[in-house]
């Protein structure tokens, strides 16, 4: 499958060629594997199938998903999360904090998360109720984010004492197992973040390296109005720190400059 026929592919589902560029080998070699088990010699034949049958193109959409992250990716938000973010919103004495992981793939993101909530408690004291809702379109991520198994390369960004009181090397294996306190309270869901969020108020969004890397600008845009709809009045959206707005917004205002957060501004 060369380039052209790969694009072909990715305009089926509105996907973007610049989102996929620089992952496009591991992709490719899934998508390749589908193509072989249904019988398709060529894109062509493969694309046919894919209209014919709803259920070969929800297994291909899948097959296109992408999932790379760690914990603690972009270290300096996390530190801005815990020293400003996370602060601001506490000492509004909410009762409680909605939290939504918009795409959170195997959930090294929605853990890093609850570490430096369980952190703060320890620093803070009384924290307001935390309901995090995470979410995701492959049901396998959400398996894996559920048993909160991973590799020691998924834990680079995590200190040597933060490794010792949240996690358990499992024996004779480079494996570490989030701990079992930090699994509770986080719910988890299948969603498609073309469709409507799983609710709303949200006081913190995550939208980070999903919908504003890998889909094309239409539909980038739809999803993106129905998730800051979302976000409650001096919510905060998080977005990677390689992607940018869809479109001007007086909604959100960045909190500073290059921090890729984003603060709603009073309805």
């Amino acid at each position: 499958m060369d380039d052209h026929q790969f694009c072909q592919l990715l305009d089926r589902f509105g996907f973007s060629w610049s989102g996929y560029r620089k992952v496009r080998k591991g992709v490719k070699i899934r998508i390749k594997r589908h193509m072989t088990e249904l019988g398709c010699q060529n894109i062509s034949a493969y694309l046919m199938e894919l209209d014919e049958s709803d259920d070969i193109r929800k297994k291909c959409e899948l097959l296109l998903t992408v999932s790379i992250s760690r914990f603690f990716r972009d270290r300096e938000f996390w530190q801005s999360l815990e020293k400003k973010i996370l602060p601001d919103l506490i000492n509004k004495n909410l009762e409680k904090i909605n939290v939504w992981s918009a795409g959170c793939a195997c959930g090294d993101e929605v853990y890093s998360f609850k570490i430096v909530w369980d952190d703060l408690k320890n620093s803070v004291g009384h924290l307001p109720k935390l309901e995090l809702i995470a979410t995701d379109m492959n049901p396998d991520y959400l398996d894996i984010a559920r048993a909160g198994i991973y590799s020691s390369s998924s834990l680079k960004e995590v200190t040597k004492e933060s490794q010792t009181r949240y996690f358990k090397k499992k024996k004779g294996k480079k494996l570490f197992e989030i701990n079992a306190s930090l699994k509770k309270d986080v719910i988890w869901k299948i969603h498609h973040l073309l469709s409507d969020p799983p609710g709303s108020k949200f006081d913190i969004i995550f939208l980070r390296n999903n919908v504003l890397t890998y889909y094309e600008d239409l539909l980038k845009k739809k999803a993106f109005k129905k998730i800051l709809d979302s976000l409650a009045p001096f919510g905060f959206l998080i977005i990677g720190s390689h992607e940018s707005l869809p479109f001007e917004t007086k909604e959100l205002t960045e909190i500073e400059p290059h921090s890729f957060v984003f603060r709603k501004i009073a309805e």
